[in-house]
């Protein structure tokens, strides 16, 4: 009599699993070196750092003696804020019942990692947004640093001018042109690939190409637009409140920005006195592993302690847009 499906059934496995294990999708995390890691700091939790002011001459003339005047002084305060981590386990039942046990705990670590630096992006987003006053324009040099994205009413998207605008808002705050940069959301960079104007600047070789490939690359875009190197991030900060900016007094928009539309950073990088935003570790992300014998269990746990802090605003930049026009 033929083995068939019918009288074989105990070795019919219907429910099978493969030996591939399918990883999360993660965005592409911001580079390093966007911030002024400080060195100096490795007991206490708030560090104190001092600050002085600009000289404003005074007309002399002959026989006449000047004024003694001071020169302004304060105090910068850097405290480490932030104490994050995250601990799993492995009991001895599942290594001997289980199957690809290792490679799941291999895993898990690796999204533990990366947890730790999708939310070490946000807390400097964070910051580099709490830097300026909220529903102000943050003049420096009679210019201003914050605005909400200049198309029409209430489309609360970026355009060009908002780029001109911005470069013109750092030439006259003495930012070095090397070094500046961008970030801004996703939604932006379909704005900026959609924007039909972009040939008129066509003669600038950073464009070459720009129909073809887009903008985006592995976070950070493949072109430069007035001088600004131009990343994406999804972990831009979400407005909490609105924000009422009247900016058209410099040629851009007088609009309100809503809860939920996104700070867009710009800001200079050139070196560590550029840097609007200071940070230290205080723990930078440790792993540690142990036998709990009670529990016959594998047990592991990272941590990881850190602070931001603001150092200079006129090297800062930020433009609202809404989170999903374009």
């Amino acid at each position: 009599m033929a083995q068939l499906t019918s009288n074989t059934s105990a070795f019919i496995e219907a429910q099978q699993y493969s030996q591939f294990i399918l990883e999360n999708l993660h965005d592409y995390l911001l580079p390093e070196g966007m911030w002024r890691d400080v060195t100096d700091f490795g007991s206490g939790t708030t560090l104190n750092i001092k600050t002085v002011g600009t000289v404003t001459l005074q007309d002399a003339a002959e026989d006449t003696p000047l004024n003694y005047s001071p020169i302004d002084t304060g105090t910068l305060q850097l405290t480490i804020t932030d104490y994050v981590g995250d601990a799993w386990k492995v009991s001895d039942d599942l290594r001997e019942d289980g199957s690809q046990v290792d490679t799941l705990m291999a895993m898990r670590a690796m999204e533990s990692t990366r947890a730790l630096g999708e939310n070490h992006e946000t807390k400097f987003l964070t910051a580099v947004n709490s830097a300026q006053t909220g529903a102000n324009l943050n003049l420096v040099n009679g210019r201003p640093h914050r605005w909400v994205g200049s198309a029409a009413a209430n489309a609360r998207t970026m355009t060009l001018d908002d780029f001109i605008a911005m470069k013109l808002a750092f030439d006259k705050a003495n930012v070095p042109a090397g070094g500046r940069i961008a970030i801004v959301d996703p939604v932006v960079e379909a704005t900026l690939n959609s924007l039909q104007n972009l040939v008129n600047v066509s003669n600038n070789p950073m464009f070459e190409g720009i129909i073809t490939e887009g903008f985006a690359r592995d976070h950070k875009f493949v072109r430069n637009i007035f001088g600004f190197d131009i990343y994406t991030s999804n972990f831009l900060p979400s407005l909490t409140a609105t924000e009422a900016i009247n900016a058209s007094s410099y040629g851009l928009t007088s609009e309100t920005a809503a809860v939920g539309d996104k700070a867009n950073v710009f800001m200079c990088v050139a070196d560590d006195s550029c840097k609007p935003i200071m940070h230290a570790w205080r723990r930078a992300p440790k792993t540690e592993g142990w036998r709990d014998n009670e529990e016959r269990a594998d047990k592991y746990q990272v941590t990881s302690r850190f602070g931001f802090g603001a150092q200079r605003v006129d090297t800062l930049g930020v433009i609202l847009t809404h989170p999903s026009n374009y």
